[in-house]
């Protein structure tokens, strides 16, 4: 099993699930920041990952045997990035390298490019330290607030 290519092939496969999904994925409450980045939690991305991804199945259990911790594993894994931002970099390395794609022989030539006008919500990232999802620290406020 060459592990770069499962890499890539796991980067491109989750950056095209968070593209087709993005405005609900953008409102739910497992947006962590990492390291530094500001992404979906390590177990969200794993288990949608696990479904898209038939060769990640097959080698979980030894990564998860060998280490248990699933931010780790995503920093592993090359998915520790914010996939907006890495959205708007294929974006605009799509547009410089590849001004044209035919889509038919023969055909007229169109422009391609992602739609990036749909942006995640700016939830606040003073909840998102430490790798914890907001949802808890969220539910933490309301319930003092009572």
């Amino acid at each position: 099993m060459d592990i770069q290519r499962l890499r890539q092939s796991l980067r491109i496969k989750w950056l095209n699930y968070y593209r087709e999904n993005r405005h609900w994925l953008a409102l739910m409450g497992v947006w962590v920041n990492c390291d530094g980045q500001r992404r979906p939690s390590s177990s969200f991305i794993l288990a949608s990952l696990s479904v898209l991804e038939p060769q990640l199945t097959q080698i979980l259990p030894l990564i998860v045997d060998l280490n248990h911790n699933p931010d780790r594993i995503v920093r592993v894994l090359g998915l520790n990035f914010n996939p907006e931002i890495e959205l708007e970099k294929v974006s605009v390395d799509r547009l410089e390298t590849d001004k044209s794609v035919r889509f038919l022989p023969g055909g007229e030539a169109q422009a391609v490019a992602f739609n990036s006008t749909t942006r995640a919500s700016s939830l606040s990232t003073a909840m998102d330290e430490a790798c914890r999802g907001s949802r808890q620290e969220a539910t933490e406020i309301v319930h003092d607030r009572e």
